[in-house]
């Protein structure tokens, strides 16, 4: 399996370019703030100073962890298969806020410990009915993370449009990523872990503790790779594929939540680039995700105090992400408009 080989944006005359089509539009310079920064980033990401957001997408990945054996969750393994049947009924939170985007939602079983069959609107890349038990085993073996990555190669090179949302189903999957987030970053499993779905203070403990001691079981568990086999989901794994696949293709990348920038974590530390690909939608509720966007040197857009995951952070980021292209196309200039400039 070869990794995608991801090529940094800089470009220092097309930057020079971009800032001083920002600087002419008609407004005191900076005053649109967060979006001139994301007008820019658009206009790196696809080389040019006039962009465009075509047919965005938000892939949903659900799979199921061994893990929640060990009573880290404060729901049962099956609410995985139900929220998908939530999804497919187009009655959960992403599919509203998806659907008043206009953005298209693919809902992938990466997973899923239930068989549901040939349904219309699921895309079956089914690995293993859920990863085994990390507490005890790797969750994964090196041929299902294989394979994992590749589907979800496959299907970023195969979707549409040049902006890909990211989202994820699964119960227990807040303890894989704190795992991954503990063994990748090296901060201290506390600042990591959190109350995921709604477990009591005491459950964050129980979580804290399965985690440590499986920490210190897989040590020998170091490269990014490894780790992720160790410790993912074959949710988030798929999602590390989709992802190196997507900035590869120079696609702009809308990162959710703690799980998702998670997987982008365990993503940039085999591709450090794609980082100038990712636009962060949110700082999560979630323990450990602001911390988590620092390692990565992430600034987010939101703060809306959310942590559902499925994606919803990305589809509300939409948006601005209209808008900052909107500006840059169509907001006139000094010069057309016959606006005087500023004498400072």
């Amino acid at each position: 399996m070869q990794i995608p080989s991801i090529a940094p944006t800089a470009n220092a005359p097309l930057s020079q370019s971009l800032l001083e089509a920002i600087n002419n539009k008609t407004k005191p310079l900076g005053s649109l703030g967060r979006l001139e920064e994301l007008a820019a980033q658009l206009g790196l990401i696809q080389r040019s100073t006039t962009v465009s957001i075509e047919q965005p997408a938000i892939l949903v990945f659900a799979g199921d962890h061994g893990v929640v054996a060990e009573g880290v969750s404060a729901y049962p393994q099956d609410v995985t298969w139900q929220m998908v049947e939530n999804f497919l009924a187009n009655g959960a939170a992403i599919n509203v806020f998806a659907r008043q985007n206009g953005c298209a939602l693919h809902v992938i079983d990466a997973g899923v410990n239930h068989d549901f069959g040939t349904r219309a609107g699921l895309v079956d890349r089914k690995v293993g009915r859920g990863t085994r038990n990390f507490a005890l085993e790797a969750a994964m073996s090196p041929q299902e993370l294989e394979t994992t990555l590749e589907h979800g190669m496959a299907l970023a090179r195969d979707l549409p449009g040049n902006v890909v949302g990211f989202g994820e189903m699964g119960i227990g999957n807040t303890t894989a990523a704190a795992a991954l987030m503990h063994k990748l970053t090296g901060l201290p499993l506390s600042q990591c872990v959190g109350a995921g779905t709604g477990l009591s203070s005491e459950g964050i403990a129980r979580k804290q503790q399965v985690i440590a001691a499986a920490v210190d079981r897989h040590a020998s568990a170091t490269s990014p790779l490894e780790v992720l086999a160790t410790f993912g989901g074959f949710e988030i794994a798929m999602m590390v594929g989709a992802m190196l696949k997507a900035a590869e293709l120079r696609k702009v990348l809308l990162i959710d939540g703690f799980i998702v920038t998670g997987a982008l974590l365990v993503a940039a530390r085999l591709q450090p680039a794609i980082l100038d690909y990712c636009v962060f939608a949110h700082c999560s509720d979630e323990n450990g995700h602001r911390m988590m966007l620092e390692n990565l040197g992430a600034r987010p857009l939101l703060n809306l105090g959310l942590r559902l995951g499925e994606g919803t952070g990305s589809a509300l980021a939409l948006p601005l992400l209209h808008a900052a292209a909107n500006f840059l196309n169509e907001m006139a200039t000094f010069a057309s408009a016959s606006v005087s400039t500023s004498d400072q």
